[in-house]
C-alpha cells in the first residue's frame, strides 16, 4: 500500500474517534496492519497526515506535542466528517 492510500484509510478512521480523544497515526490502524507497513512508508504517512490536518482539519483536530517515541500526538476537538 502506498502512503496516499494509507492516508485515505487513516482519515476515514478519525470519524470513529470521540471528542477530546488523543491519538497517534498508528492508532488508526490495527496493530498487525501498522507493523506490516514499511518504516519509510510510515514516516511518509506521518508527514502527509500532519500536512492534511494543518491544511484541512486544524480547528477540528488539535496538533499536540510529540510522544516520547517522537510520534505526533493529535486530539479530536469536534466531530470530523470526511
Amino acid at each position: 500500500m502506498v502512503a496516499h492510500e494509507l492516508l485515505k484509510k487513516a482519515l476515514e478512521e478519525i470519524s470513529h474517534l470521540h471528542e477530546d480523544e488523543e491519538f497517534l497515526v498508528k492508532d488508526l490502524f490495527k496493530g498487525y496492519e501498522w507493523k506490516r507497513i514499511p518504516l519509510n512508508e510510515r514516516l511518509r504517512l506521518g508527514v502527509l497526515f500532519l500536512n492534511e490536518v494543518m491544511t484541512r482539519y486544524e480547528p477540528s483536530i488539535e496538533i499536540l506535542e510529540k510522544s516520547p517515541s517522537n510520534q505526533q500526538i493529535y486530539k479530536i476537538k469536534q466531530s470530523v466528517k470526511i
